[in-house]
Parts: C-alpha cells; structure tokens; sequence
C-alpha cells in the first residue's frame, strides 16, 4: 500500500499549486481521500475531502473558494488546487484514504493510510 504526495514547493503569496497524490495496493474507489496540513508547531488539521465516488467533498473554512479537491479513479489520483495561496498555507501537507468513512472524514482515527508528506511554502 503507497499514497505519495507530491507538488510541493515554494510559492508567492497570491500564487497556486496543484499537489497530487498518487494511490497504489488498494481498491482506490472503495476509500475517501483527505488532505490535511501541519504546519510547525501547530496541530495537524484537515484541510479538504472527498469521497469515494467523488461526489462529496468537504472544506476547512480557512481554504474554502480557494482550494479544490479532486479525484480521478481511473488513474487512482487525487488533487488539491490550492489558488490565492497565503504564507498561513505554508505547511506540510498530507494525503490520507479511508475506507471506513467512506464520504470523508476530519477525525484522523478513521484513517487507515498515509502518506509521506509534500512541504508547500508560501512567501510574503
């Protein structure tokens, strides 16, 4: 089982990104797909879901009108456009899949991968 995140780098304040996370050893279309963020010192946080099917997805009010989740289930992919980007966005971010929640979930238990992290840095 693999979730790879990738897409990370360093950015404008203003500027986009579009990270990716590429799934692999799992029925991908049987589990929701979160993004959650930590950025140092603070507290991991979810960020944006999206179900199984892709028909649900749910936002954190601090990225809500300027990040959009993203599922493609023929290539077991799922995105994050992040636009309007701020320095408060800097963090490393996070894919996860779960298949006991399978219309997305915020509480992290419910999980059952991870991945590896992709750093965004956004300057002032």
């Amino acid at each position: 089982v693999q979730l790879q995140a990738s897409g990370g780098g360093l950015v404008r304040r203003g500027g986009t990104l579009r990270l990716s996370c590429a799934a692999s050893g799992f029925t991908f279309d049987d589990y929701a797909i979160g993004w959650s963020r930590q950025a140092p010192g603070k507290e991991r946080e979810f960020v944006a879901t999206i179900a199984w099917s892709g028909t649900m997805k749910n936002y954190d009010d601090s990225v809500k009108g300027r990040f959009t989740i993203s599922r493609d289930n023929a290539d077991n992919t799922v995105y994050l456009h992040m636009n309007r980007l701020k320095p408060e966005d800097t963090a490393v971010y996070y894919c996860a899949a779960s298949e006991r929640s399978p219309y997305g979930t915020t509480h992290r238990p419910n999980y059952d991968y991870w991945g590896q992290g992709t750093l965004v840095t956004v300057s002032s």
